[in-house]
């Protein structure tokens, strides 16, 4: 880490050494996926909720957005308690969405396209609707023990006491007692959601088998759910959380990666596993694993949401970012990914400003590795109000009329804005399972589609300039220049050497990229810029005297002709 003194006021910039990832590359090693969640990506019966059918008519729109693969949420059987994440059946489709034959076609025409598809893997729980949790229930073998059951602790007055205190993530206690089975059993999330004993012999390699089964319907991998609650360890303590992230996690890991690798090797491309993890970056990074003992092909960068947010300031930025990409560089072929939101995050432009989206796809989009959009980000999507009545995400419900606002998920998770018709072109049903934001009329894909400058149209570019070779196989060099400008360069001898510069303040700002990054040549030229900009695309700018304003962001290349 080296410091160096902007201009003559009294502020340092602090940057980092350059660093280069060489990871071996492959179909993924550069991909942008596309997560849908398929309740709210297109419907096409009228009953309010999108479907297989509605994704498969929406591939040429991703096609035409340069996506590389489609993360689809669960398509399962499911009752609907964890909206899609409590599933009942791993091996069919849940008739709300379709049927396999449907899903079959899905695949067959993302193929066609060229688009890879990712299907969730949830292998932490069940729905307690499924079949596996009724007969564990009564003691039925072999399913007796497939889930977390504890005959938990007596008090004095003989009260019966769950094992621990362990919460559950959604709020209130993470044990249910059954009154057939008279044991308590554990659910790290909602009570319809119990959780699965992965040190169940038998019911893991079942679970593994089910990951097979896909495989050979033809999809490109996996996103494993809620990797870190897997295994929880003994419940002798008496913190509120179970312990994450054991080393049996680690190994059950190994063993998903073992079956992505022998269908990798059946059908001669490779099949990934994407993780959803959290933790320490040391807890993370170690998710990978090591080339003799690989683990997940990556786990989830969710620094953007954990570590970082719209109150963040550069230093903060280049500090989290420097971490990261310090840490993957650690190890050979290990890759960085980048998320930005998901369907339990609020929507960029609320988590950090309407004015910063482009600025964060820049961030995502051209730093190295894989990028990950979550549906209508593309667009500038906003959270939606969503009344008391109206809310359905069960995090949201626990917390009570007071507090759901801030607990719920639902927010994130509305209708698609496809076009200005009716329900924004979502639905032709009179309601939709939640309610459409009422800015559709302004904010659709149609619309921006059709513009010259659109939050869309940043999108698409920005795809199409990662694919040149400074973006593949370049450098990156991450610098705050001041407490609100952040700056990274991507360079590669022989290439186009890039420049990408965001304002995370509210006021206006100059600044002299040369003293940060001493190889830039006296002038760049502007290849891509917010929306809200007042400069254009090919402007030419000195490096040395660059006015930026209020929450502006820009991207730069050296080839000024």
């Amino acid at each position: 880490m080296k410091t160096l003194v902007f201009l003559t006021v009294l502020v340092v910039t602090v940057i980092s050494d350059p660093i280069n990832l060489n990871p071996t590359e492959d179909w993924w090693t550069h991909a942008v996926f596309y997560q849908i969640y398929p309740l709210s990506y297109k419907d096409t019966d009228g009953n309010g909720y999108g479907d297989l059918t509605g994704i498969t008519e929406k591939l040429d729109y991703l096609k035409d957005l340069g996506i590389d693969g489609v993360w689809l949420s669960p398509i399962y059987p499911t009752p609907l308690a964890d909206y899609t994440y409590d599933i009942s059946n791993y091996r069919d489709i849940d008739p709300l969405f379709g049927s396999l034959e449907i899903f079959d076609a899905f695949v067959a025409r993302a193929k066609e396209l060229g688009i890879r598809v990712i299907m969730d893997y949830v292998p932490d729980y069940t729905s307690d609707e499924h079949d596996w949790f009724s007969q564990s229930v009564q003691k039925v073998d072999p399913y007796t023990d497939y889930y977390m059951w504890d005959d938990g602790k007596v008090d004095d007055d003989g009260n019966r006491l769950p094992p621990n205190g362990w919460q559950s993530v959604f709020g209130g206690a993470a044990w249910l007692f059954n009154e057939d089975r008279q044991q308590w059993f554990l659910h790290q999330f909602t009570p319809k959601q119990p959780d699965l004993n992965w040190t169940n012999t038998d019911l893991y390699e079942f679970l593994v088998d089910v990951m097979r089964y896909w495989l050979d319907k033809g999809i490109d991998g996996f996103r494993v759910d809620a990797v870190p609650w897997l295994f929880e360890g003994s419940f002798d303590n008496n913190d509120t959380v179970s312990p994450q992230n054991l080393p049996e996690t680690y190994n059950a890991v190994k063993i998903m990666r073992s079956v992505a690798d022998e269908k990798t090797e059946e059908y001669g491309e490779t099949k990934i596993l994407m993780l959803e993890v959290y933790g320490t970056e040391d807890q993370v990074m170690e998710y990978y694993g090591t080339p003799d003992s690989p683990g997940g092909h990556f786990p989830f960068n969710f620094r953007f949401i954990t570590d970082l947010n719209g109150s963040s300031n550069a230093r903060d930025f280049s500090r989290v970012l420097n971490n990261y990409l310090e840490h993957v560089s650690q190890a050979e072929d290990r890759v960085p990914n980048w998320v930005l939101g998901n369907h339990d995050q609020h929507r960029i432009a609320d988590r950090y400003h309407p004015k910063l989206v482009e600025g964060m796809h820049f961030l995502s989009l051209l730093l190295p590795g894989v990028a990950l959009t979550f549906n209508g980000e593309e667009i500038g999507m906003e959270d939606t109000y969503i009344t008391w009545e109206q809310c359905l995400d069960p995090q949201g419900v626990n917390a009570g009329e007071q507090g759901y606002l801030n607990r719920t998920r639902d927010l994130e998770r509305t209708p698609f804005q496809w076009d200005d018709t009716d329900n924004a072109g979502f639905s032709d049903g009179e309601t939709t399972w939640l309610p459409v934001n009422p800015n559709y009329k302004e904010l659709n894909a149609e619309l921006e589609n059709a513009a010259n400058k659109s939050h869309i149209q940043v999108y698409k570019n920005l795809i199409q300039l990662r694919k040149e070779a400074t973006f593949k196989n370049g450098a990156t060099e991450i610098a705050a220049l001041t407490d609100n400008v952040l700056a990274f360069t991507r360079t590669l001898d022989g290439e186009d050497t890039y420049v990408i510069v965001l304002n995370l303040g509210d006021a206006a700002e100059t600044v002299d990229l040369t003293e940060a990054f001493s190889y830039l040549p006296d002038q760049l030229k502007m290849v891509a810029v917010s929306i809200y900009s007042e400069h254009e695309v090919g402007m030419v700018h000195d490096t040395t005297n660059l006015e930026i304003q209020a929450k502006d962001s820009f991207v730069f290349t050296s080839a000024t002709q």
